[in-house]
This record gives C-alpha cells, sequence and structure tokens, in this order.
C-alpha cells in the first residue's frame, strides 16, 4: 500500500513477477477491499499463488518511525514484516516509508548476532556494468567496526546476487593515499587488511560510476553514502532536462536529435534507474527489500526479483554464517 503509487504500481508489478517466475509465491498485504477489486482476475489465474493478508492501516510517507511503531500496529507495513518473523514470508518488499520500514524492521526481525547495526544496500550503474555501495542511509554516523560489519555483510549480498567468489571491496575516501581520511576511515582500513575480505583499499567518489579500477562493493557510513546517491540521481536528472533542452532549441537541434535518438534511447536504458531498483535491509534476522518510493511497475519488478534472488541464494543464512566464523577467529586471536 505504501510509495507514492500504492496498488497501481505494486500489484501489475507483482503479476508480472508470477508471470516470469511459476516458483514464486505472492501475499499481497493491505486494504483486502482495494486489494480484492485489483486481483479479482489474478486470484483465479494464479489459484493458489497469490493470496492476500488484509492490515487495516497504512504508514503514510511523512510519518515519524516512532510513530508509525506506536500507532500502526496493523499497517500492511508491519503486518508484512510479522510474516517474515512468523515464517510465514520470507522476504517482505515494500515502497513505503524509509525510516518506518527500517524501525519496524528492526524491532521485529531483531539483529543478526554479531551485528549491531543494519545497513542499506544497492545497486549503482557504472562504466564496468554496476557497483554495490552500502550503507546508504540507515546510519548517520557509524565507526570503523561498523564500517568493517557492513563490508562482511556487503559481501555476502554481492557474492549472492552476481555470484561472484571474491568481490572487490573498496572503502570510500578523499583519496586513494594512505595518510588521506579521516580516523575513522583510517581505523576501517587497518580491519579490513586483516579481514581476508577481497580488499583493494580507498576509493573515491568517482569510482562509484566511473573509476579507473572495477570495484564490487563500495563501503562507507550512511551519511556520505545518502549524499553521494542523491547527488548522482540530480546529476542525472540534470543530464536528462539539459539533454531534452538542447535538442529542443531550434529546427536543426531537433534533426539531430532524431538522428541520435537510437543511441539517445540506448544510453538511457542502459542506466535505467528502474533496472537497479532495490535495496536491501542487511544485518537484520529477515529480508526486506526498500523499492523507491516512485517506483513505477518495472522498478517494483525488479525490486521483488532482487529478493526472488536472495531469498534463492540464502543471503540471510550466509551472512549469519559468515559472521559465526568471523567472530570465532576474533576470539582465538
Amino acid at each position: 500500500m505504501g510509495g507514492d503509487f500504492g496498488p497501481q504500481v505494486t500489484v501489475p508489478a507483482s503479476l508480472a513477477c508470477l508471470r516470469k517466475n511459476p516458483d514464486l509465491n505472492l501475499i499481497m498485504v493491505g486494504d483486502e477491499t482495494v486489494l480484492g477489486n485489483l486481483l479479482s482476475q489474478a486470484l483465479l489465474e494464479f489459484k493458489g499463488r497469490i493470496s492476500i493478508q488484509h492490515a487495516s492501516q497504512v504508514v503514510e510517507m511523512d510519518e515519524t518511525p516512532q510513530k508509525a511503531l506506536k500507532n500502526k500496529k496493523d499497517s500492511s507495513m508491519r503486518v508484512a514484516i510479522n510474516l517474515v518473523q512468523e515464517g510465514k514470508a520470507d522476504a517482505c518488499v515494500s515502497a513505503g516509508n524509509t525510516g518506518a520500514l527500517m524501525a519496524t524492521a528492526r524491532f521485529v526481525l531483531k539483529m543478526i548476532p554479531g551485528i549491531e547495526r543494519p545497513a542499506i544496500i544497492s545497486t549503482l550503474p557504472s562504466i564496468f556494468g554496476h557497483t554495490h555501495m552500502l550503507d546508504l542511509g540507515a546510519n548517520v554516523d557509524s565507526s570503523a567496526e561498523h564500517l568493517y560489519q557492513f563490508a562482511i555483510m556487503g559481501e555476502e549480498v554481492v557474492k549472492a546476487v552476481e555470484n561472484i567468489d571474491r568481490p572487490r571491496i573498496g572503502l570510500l575516501n578523499i583519496g586513494e593515499e594512505d595518510m588521506k581520511g579521516n580516523e575513522q576511515v583510517k581505523a576501517a582500513a587497518k580491519l579490513l587488511e586483516n579481514s581476508g575480505l577481497n580488499y583493494i583499499g580507498y576509493v573515491e567518489g568517482n569510482s562509484i560510476n566511473a573509476g579507473s579500477v572495477k570495484v564490487d562493493l563500495i563501503v562507507t557510513d550512511g551519511f556520505v553514502g545518502n549524499v553521494a546517491l542523491k547527488s548522482i540521481e540530480g546529476a542525472a536528472k540534470m543530464i536528462g532536462v539539459k539533454l531534452k533542452a538542447t535538442f529542443g532549441k531550434n529546427i536543426f537541434t531537433k534533426l539531430a536529435g532524431l538522428l541520435a535518438y537510437p543511441v539517445l534511447k540506448l544510453f538511457k536504458q542502459s542506466i535505467d534507474p528502474r533496472l537497479y531498483n532495490g535495496a536491501s535491509f542487511i544485518g537484520l534476522r529477515g529480508l526486506v527489500i526498500k523499492s523507491h518510493g516512485g517506483a513505477d511497475a518495472l522498478a517494483f519488478e525488479t525490486a521483488i526479483h532482487l529478493a526472488e534472488v536472495e531469498v534463492a541464494q540464502g543471503v540471510i543464512r550466509k551472512i549469519s554464517e559468515k559472521l559465526e566464523k568471523t567472530l570465532a577467529q576474533k576470539v582465538d586471536a
């Protein structure tokens, strides 16, 4: 029921996923009257594979996490996360209020033992295809130990989603030289150097989209990560607006635009944000995927597919096993 468009987006996206994956089963959580009207045909077409779980409340996009936790115990968001906690669902996918979703997920699902804070990880386009980055906003302040934990969790996500045995991990910094960075980043670098992870050192902001070397996972704190993410989104929007304005200036630029249209279309498809939608809340004892609130059906479909992959690959179990092994090594040391 969340996001800017609610069931008008989530329902068609869900049906598209059901058609593509015959092994997928979905529980649609929300107002059963609204959902029932939209799913009347689908309940027959996908009999046994789709069901409705009623929830009488909706968390508004501007509600505080505290208010949502206290006053919206029967919200679609809370009910969906409860289903994960109860083992009735393998994952929750929501386009709702990010802060409320994170607070509710942390309250209901609890943290994986050994992890102090959850993190948000997502995929971003780059000249090498794409890269993964965390934390994108769950934590404003993060210690070196937190960054180390983010790297451990992020590695398991990238291994599962990309089928890479040893993802290349970089630590976001203001320069690649050892002497640069604040004390938090320098301390995190020392932990990563001795972690056994495939840590390649510091990477700068340009490495997110266009660095000189391929990096599979970029680690940073939530404040820096969120600012970087929003800056990338803003730059992409500006480029689109500027290109449209430039090609529309006069008859000659319009003709040039017509000639360039096939190339521009391919370019747009290669960096289409809808194909990168879906951020994982990791560190929790359950799988929660956050879709962008303004997602359309294709973008929400991408988020559902991400959940399918992470469930199939057992990401939560692998993070727990990795942490157990890492903590045991620390004790032995």
